[in-house]
């Protein structure tokens, strides 16, 4: 066969099945474009929503997988001759040998949308998940995205997230950090709060949130004297254990603290009578 023949029997393909291709492109094009156009559309919808539908991924995949299965079957009889139906009957009877497969990414599939569906997460929910604390991103097909205050990003299975403890944080306690002390007795509480305040007020401020000012709370007795905490409240981007190292470097010259010097100094004072105590 020389070029000429070979030339002339794919225009002759071409003529023949000129109309399948130019349903093909079409097709194809009409895809392309509701895909586009139903994402920005929908994304727009949801995110100025006053309905709490969460805004994640998931649902704008789920969008593009039902036009693309429509644009296949729309294709499927007329350019390849295929019926629906009888690849619809072949999918059904491969789909329970495939599922065993694909058991994970089935569980984390649903399991995303009984995240979702269920309202548990949503983007933007600060959230405690085996330890780990941070913002949901994302929720997608298989996963759950969550970013940490340093910027690092945990991928969570979505099947994990349905059977693991799991802690919804507001936005202030997700902020907070205790820092325990210790006052020696006979130390003015008043005195030493002011004094407290001032110091991480002064040291640590732009750490902090303005609107929510370092608290101190005593919460009880011990043998070295009144105990107590500092609440800090951090702003957004501000490692937790920074504002604490900064609170603590403020107070620890305070000399109405309880070192551990002065704890030992009162156990050693203790033991004596201890002693005398199982003596007599």
């Amino acid at each position: 066969m020389n070029t000429q023949d070979f030339t002339g029997l794919i225009l002759s393909w071409f003529r023949l099945n000129a109309g399948k291709l130019v349903w093909l492109l079409i097709m194809f094009v009409a895809a392309v474009i509701a895909d586009r156009v139903l994402r920005r559309v929908v994304r727009k919808i949801i995110d100025n929503s006053q309905v709490p539908i969460p805004s994640a991924s998931i649902f704008i995949n789920l969008i593009r997988v039902v036009i693309w299965c429509l644009a296949v079957g729309m294709v499927l009889q007329p350019v390849f001759g295929i019926n629906p139906a009888t690849l619809v009957t072949a999918l059904g009877v491969g789909g329970v040998a495939l599922s065993f497969g694909l058991k994970d990414t089935i569980a984390n599939v649903v399991g995303g949308f009984g995240l979702m569906m269920g309202h548990v997460i949503r983007p933007g929910d600060q959230v405690t998940i085996q330890g780990v604390t941070g913002a949901v991103v994302d929720i997608t097909w298989r996963h759950t995205v969550v970013e940490t205050r340093g910027g690092d990003r945990m991928v969570i299975p979505n099947s994990v997230l349905n059977t693991a403890s799991l802690t919804k944080l507001t936005a202030a306690s997700e902020s907070t950090v205790t820092m325990p002390f210790t006052v020696k007795g006979g130390a003015d509480p008043d005195e030493v709060s002011r004094d407290m305040l001032r110091r991480v007020q002064e040291s640590a401020s732009g750490l902090l949130l303005p609107d929510n000012p370092p608290l101190v709370k005593f919460t009880g007795f011990s043998p070295y004297g009144t105990e107590g905490v500092v609440m800090l409240f951090v702003r957004d981007g501000v490692f937790l254990s920074t504002a604490k190292d900064r609170a603590a470097r403020a107070i620890a010259t305070a000399d109405y603290l309880v070192s551990d010097g002065g704890a030992s100094e009162a156990v050693t004072e203790d033991a004596p009578h201890s002693a005398a105590n199982t003596a007599e």
